[in-house]
């Protein structure tokens, strides 16, 4: 076996020599790793000004450019339910406890003047329509009045007299909804979520990493790179963020996915190291390998996650562009952690890093590094990979049957959101007194010529359009509102069903397709658009539907090139995209099965809506597509240094599977316990999210894993490590890693300090 200080050609060199580097400056890889990380939490703080504002898709798109291009915000329009709380007491103007609390709420309102305009109230003539069609409920409109820096007072104001009303008026339900009201309660949820998974994550992780490990001081090295790597990821997205915008709800993910990798990265370079010395080998010597085998696993995992969610810019949605920065950053920052820090922490630590040993799991000593369990399942396997890898993929494929019938929804903010959120369940209230008034379209008009659009000509049009609505057969509803923003007109329109459900989309269709063609569109020089939560989401579905191919197939081809360069080989690459598929497909199957069809929904605690996130399949695709071939490239090389090493085609199998379960298995472990941290969030999507990627993690270290991976190695034999003539100008040619004996085959020293291998998953 070569030394440790000799310099070796192979794919694991730059690594290894990158790792000696910070071995032989530990203060300085350490200290410069802090230094990074708290330039970068500084610089958040000391960076200040705008964010960027993200670009929506399409039509929505147009809205959101002619809006923002006014000197002036739009208008923020708001709504109150007023309405019995037993649902009786007949018509609203006969119920003196109705007509009292609108009243009274028009005079709290008046007390802050120029708060609102436009105020419509049941009681005033010709605002019939503010009564519900059963007669019951009542429903106050107005627009939060500007000037910009004024509309946040405003809106407080507003809220503050409706909680007041509300107060004073305890046997009526006095509840308010609307643009800015919504907002704020998706805004609290995504605050409460990130709280609860920042404190729910990092200690779930400590206690399984104790498991691993057996010892604090080894458990406690992981954590502290991932906490270390998600500030200053959060450092740099908080400086960055004023060329790129980041979503609110992206920062969980950020947060979760840092964390998984994070671990992920580290577990496979520590536990390496300690089975090297596990085996009798020095700290130096153990670190060298553990660089030159592990570290560079790390490497490759790594840039294959970048490459991977990169595929998401070619979806041309704005949105997904802060998400690709932030999970490049998180996953960048912790590959170089675990390839520089780490090992000038190991260094520095030596046989100390076993301290502060688990009573009853630091007890437990030995040397033996490889599980039997699934060396015994390996073994089987590769004894008839055709039965076992074909039981295998019908297993898969039956879980993957309720992908077929998917339906790509996403949830409006009443799905979304649980019903114990007062506003939500305002809003689902106002939605079946009133269908479409919490979020109804909103339709741009302009000049094209400049100038004000509300000329006599545009104002009779948006008549003739109340006129449509009315004839719509309850596709569209009243009432229509209108509001001037600079030199643009603002049209208000509520549609049937939920707003995002197939009864809104259809609604949409109707007004973008007939109703405005027939009525704005007979003016000359006007252009409009159609904007809203309902036109968002249609149009960010049918953005993301038209460029999935392109997104797929660019992770894909890289997918396949970078694995053809790593490997050397044509087999091993196309076999691991397919093993990723199965999964996927078996994931979808269940996310399908769980969140559309509502399996669960009692325990995991949401409402069934129909459908699953138009953006989830996407991004699970991207993601999991570049972290699940952490596990293949790890088993993958494990198989190849046994094979190196002299041993069969089918024994290099077992002894790989063998060697890497214990930290394939505790990676995933941990990695599906932090993204289990998503079902207990309160926004459906993030379950969603959750249940999908902690099913997709856990297929993958299983069956893939133990069952068709080496089932697929052992049909392939010799032919999986081999490379066409004409594909031999690929770089590595003539580079092999040296084989490194397999640990269990090296006799242990005595029981030094460190020496033992604790308890760990199987």
């Amino acid at each position: 076996m070569a030394r440790s200080g000799r310099r070796r050609k192979g794919e694991g060199a730059i690594v290894e020599r990158i790792a000696g580097w910070s071995i032989r400056h530990r203060a300085l890889a350490i200290g410069g790793w802090l230094a990074l990380v708290v330039v970068a939490v500084l610089g958040s703080a000391l960076v200040s000004g705008p964010g960027a504002d993200t670009d929506d898709p399409r039509e929505s798109g147009v809205v959101k450019r002619v809006l923002n291009a006014q000197k002036n915000y739009e208008p923020i329009l708001e709504n109150v339910l007023i309405q019995p709380l037993d649902g009786g007491g007949g018509k609203f103007l006969d119920n003196p406890a109705l007509v009292e609390a609108a009243d009274d709420l028009v005079a709290e309102i008046n007390k802050t003047p120029g708060a609102v305009t436009g105020l419509r109230t049941p009681m005033n003539p010709g605002t019939e329509r503010q009564i519900s069609a059963d007669g019951r409920s009542g429903l106050v409109t107005f627009f939060v009045a500007g000037p910009n820096e004024q509309m946040t007072p405003h809106f407080d104001a507003v809220v503050k007299a409706v909680d007041t009303v509300a107060e004073r008026h305890k046997d009526v339900r006095v509840v308010q909804a609307g643009d800015v009201s919504l907002s704020r309660a998706v805004d609290d949820a995504i605050k409460e979520d990130f709280a609860g998974a920042e404190t729910t994550s990092l200690p779930l992780t400590l206690v399984i990493l104790l498991v691993v490990f057996g010892a604090l001081v080894a458990a406690s090295i992981p954590l502290l790179l991932a906490a270390t790597t998600v500030a200053g990821t959060f450092g740099l997205l908080a400086v960055l963020e004023r060329w790129v915008a980041v979503n609110s709800a992206v920062t969980s993910m950020i947060l979760l996915i840092g964390v998984a990798v994070s671990v992920d990265y580290s577990l496979f370079y520590l536990r390496r190291e300690r089975e090297e010395r596990a085996a009798g080998r020095g700290v130096a010597e153990s670190l060298h390998i553990a660089s030159r085998t592990s570290g560079h696993v790390v490497a490759v995992s790594g840039l294959t996650v970048i490459v991977c969610v990169c595929g998401l810019l070619l979806s041309g949605l704005d949105v997904f562009r802060g998400l690709t920065l932030g999970t490049a950053l998180v996953v960048g920052l912790a590959m170089l952690a675990s390839v520089t820090v780490l090992p000038a922490l190991l260094a520095t630590l030596g046989h100390r890093v076993d301290k502060g040993r688990i009573p009853w799991l630091g007890k437990r000593r030995t040397t033996v590094v490889e599980s039997r369990g699934w060396q015994r399942l390996a073994r089987a396997v590769v004894r008839r990979p055709k039965v076992w890898g074909g039981a295998a993929v019908l297993v898969l494929l039956v879980m993957a049957i309720p992908m077929t019938d998917m339906r790509l929804q996403d949830a409006a903010v009443v799905n979304s959101l649980p019903r114990s959120a007062p506003t939500v369940d305002a809003a689902i209230r106002m939605q079946e007194s009133f269908p479409g008034a919490p979020t109804p379209a909103r339709v741009a008009v302009w000049n094209k010529d400049g100038g004000r659009p509300d000329t006599p000509e545009v104002l009779d049009a948006v008549d003739k359009l109340r006129e449509r609505i009315a004839d719509s057969g309850g596709q569209l509803y009243g009432p229509v509102s209108t509001v001037r923003v600079d030199d643009v007109l603002v049209v208000r329109v509520p549609l049937a069903g939920t707003g995002t459900d197939e009864v809104s989309n259809d609604a949409l269709e109707t007004l973008r397709e007939v109703a405005l063609p027939e009525t704005l569109g007979s003016v000359d020089g006007v252009g409009f658009a159609v904007g809203g939560r309902t036109a968002f989401a249609e149009d960010f579905k049918e953005q993301l539907s038209g460029r999935a191919g392109v997104v797929v197939g660019f992770v894909l081809l890289l997918a396949l090139a970078l694995l053809l360069v790593v490997f050397r080989s044509v087999a091993i690459p196309l076999v691991s995209i397919a093993l990723n598929l199965l999964s996927m497909g078996a994931a979808y199957g269940v996310l399908t099965w769980v969140f559309q069809d509502g399996a669960f929904h009692s325990l995991l605690g949401f409402t069934p809506y129909g459908g699953v996130a138009g953006w989830l399949p996407l991004f699970m695709f991207v993601v999991l597509f570049g972290l699940s071939m952490d596990y293949h490239i790890f088993i993958l090389s494990r198989i190849r240094e046994r094979r190196l090493a002299g041993a069969g085609p089918r024994e290099a199998v077992v002894g790989g599977i063998a060697a890497s379960a214990g930290v394939v298995t505790s990676a995933a472990v941990i990695m599906t316990a932090v993204f289990s941290v998503f079902i207990t969030l309160s926004a459906i999507e993030n379950k969603m999210m959750g249940v999908g990627m902690a099913v997709a993690i856990l297929i993958d270290a299983t069956l893939v894993r133990g069952v068709l991976l080496p089932a697929a190695v052992a049909l392939l034999g010799e032919r999986a490590w081999t490379l066409p003539r004409w594909l031999e100008w690929l770089p590595g040619k003539g580079e092999r890693p040296e084989p490194v004996p397999a640990p269990s085959a090296v006799r242990p020293a005595p029981h030094a300090a460190g020496s033992p291998e604790h308890a760990h998953i199987d």
